[in-house]
């Protein structure tokens, strides 16, 4: 052999090696990550090639799968009343993906997680598992009530419902919503609804219940109340304060006054100032706490952490390094506080639920296709953020400022309720701002336990109705109630 000939053959035989080498490599190391590879289109055909499982409320399936003829993608995502559940479910779309619970359990609605594997037969008739169901806590009534509440309204804002005694979620609602079903599939006009939803100005496709934080205003306040009583800095709700109204900030010139006449303020003891929501107590009772307990109590309740309820939410802040007039402000749930309604719903529940903070949860079990449980949740404890004493003393006041203070709109005939409005400022210049309306509030059983806790935030910006309108109590108490009778209807 020659020696051109020579090198040909071995030029040749390291091509082929190397075309091996790469052939193994990819079949070998690479194919489970070239399989999921969202780009792949056999894998986004595989997606939607048969119907997927449902997510179900009440027992009754809110999705569902259409077939989509002249398409390699087979079927679509479709949803029931899409706006009042999209903040739960999210949307699946053959062009946008998926978001909420239908990414979260995407494997199992699709059936290809692990758990729904029927055993060897179907491995030999190539038969596909069948998608799962995910069992979601949310009550049907009190989601109705949360959404026709704030569509009502025509505002923008946030619902959020717990069971205090689990943690369980039930009802979560954020307007203005979107219909997922409008662009779940792949057409061009499809893709043009998405665009328009994604640049709308008032957020549609923004889930404000969990992934948005505002200044929680004077709800804020049985936080703080709780984190004085819980660090000795006030002992006795019916005493006098000693705190002066209008309040002057600690290095300041700076005075804040109150909605009522300051002189039904000054000097009032906690419960009075619950009663009325005199700013001057709580600034003071924050300031006596002092920054590292006020910080302290609140991450108990679950401030400053992300949640995964399964779906993720944004941390609520309390700062750290507040000086003095920092610290007296957030006492009245201002300044650098930001909170999402999911989180002011779990301080109302963990105070009613005699201190005890639960893990909030969306997803009560998992099913494969024959019903059958996957995967159930469990109740888990988040923290005892403060002692059942302090909590009891919150319940006295926030109960006594329904009864016969600012928080009079949700009461219930019949039923033992708590609650607690606010008001809360923002902006560069809160002056030209339409502040926030808030309401917190919670039912109790004759037996004494809670099986609800609310939290409603309005966001009045683009509302018809004047700003001496703008209150918690007016515009966030109906809403509150209305959610709470639709679950003690269960009860």
């Amino acid at each position: 052999m020659n020696r051109p000939i020579r090198h040909i053959a071995v030029f040749s035989g390291v091509v082929m090696m190397a075309l091996l080498l790469r052939a193994t490599w990819l079949q070998f190391f690479q194919s489970d990550s070239l399989a999921d590879n969202p780009h792949n289109r056999r894998v986004q055909i595989e997606a939607f090639s048969q119907p997927r499982g449902d997510i179900l409320v009440g027992g009754e399936a809110i999705t569902g799968s259409e077939a989509t003829p002249d398409s390699d993608f087979k079927y679509k995502r479709v949803f029931k009343d899409g706006p009042m559940y999209a903040p739960i479910t999210g949307y699946f779309s053959q062009a946008q993906g998926a978001t909420f619970l239908e990414g979260v359990h995407n494997d199992l609605l699709s059936g290809k997680d692990d758990r729904l594997y029927t055993g060897p037969l179907a491995m030999l008739t190539g038969e596909k598992p069948r998608g799962g169901n995910v069992v979601t806590t949310i009550d049907p009534a009190a989601q109705k009530a949360a959404y026709k509440g704030l569509t009502d309204l025509n505002a923008k804002g946030a619902v959020v419902a717990l069971d205090p005694r689990t943690g369980k979620i039930l009802a979560m609602a954020s307007t203005p919503s979107y219909d997922p079903s409008v662009f779940a599939g792949m057409s061009s006009k499809e893709g043009e609804v998405f665009q328009k939803l994604d640049k709308d100005k008032g957020k549609p496709l923004s889930n404000r219940a969990i992934r948005e934080t505002y200044p929680p205003g004077s709800t804020f306040k049985i936080l703080t109340a709780a984190a004085a009583l819980e660090s000795g800095a006030v002992t006795d709700i019916y005493a006098s304060s000693g705190a002066p109204a209008p309040y002057q900030l600690p290095l300041s010139t700076t005075k804040i006054g109150n909605v009522v006449p300051d002189s039904q303020c000054d000097r009032v003891s906690m419960k009075t100032a619950m009663q009325w929501s005199c700013n001057n107590v709580f600034l003071d009772a924050a300031l006596k706490t002092g920054g590292d307990k006020m910080r302290e109590t609140a991450e108990k309740f679950g401030f400053n952490k992300e949640h995964f309820a399964p779906v993720r939410t944004v941390a609520s802040d309390y700062p750290g390094k507040l000086d003095k007039p920092q610290t007296a402000l957030t006492g009245m749930g201002q300044g650098s506080l930001a909170s999402t309604p999911l989180q002011m719903a779990m301080v109302t529940a963990g105070l009613a639920n005699n201190g005890k903070v639960m893990k909030p949860y969306m997803v009560d079990e998992l099913h494969g296709a024959d019903l059958s449980a996957v995967e159930k949740t469990e109740p888990e404890v988040l923290d005892q953020a403060v002692s059942e004493d302090t909590a009891k003393k919150v319940q006295e006041m926030m109960e006594y400022t329904v009864t016969d203070g600012t928080g009079d709109k949700v009461r219930i005939e019949g039923v033992t309720v708590g609650g607690k409005p606010g008001t809360a400022q923002h902006g560069a210049d809160v002056r030209d701002e339409r502040p926030y309306a808030w309401f917190v509030s919670y039912a109790k059983l004759p037996d004494g336990s809670s099986p609800v806790a609310v939290a409603v935030l309005v966001d009045p910006e683009d509302m018809n109705i004047s700003r001496s309108d703008i209150a918690g109590g007016r515009l966030g108490a109906p809403i509150a109630k209305a959610v709470m009778k639709a679950v003690l209807d269960h009860q």
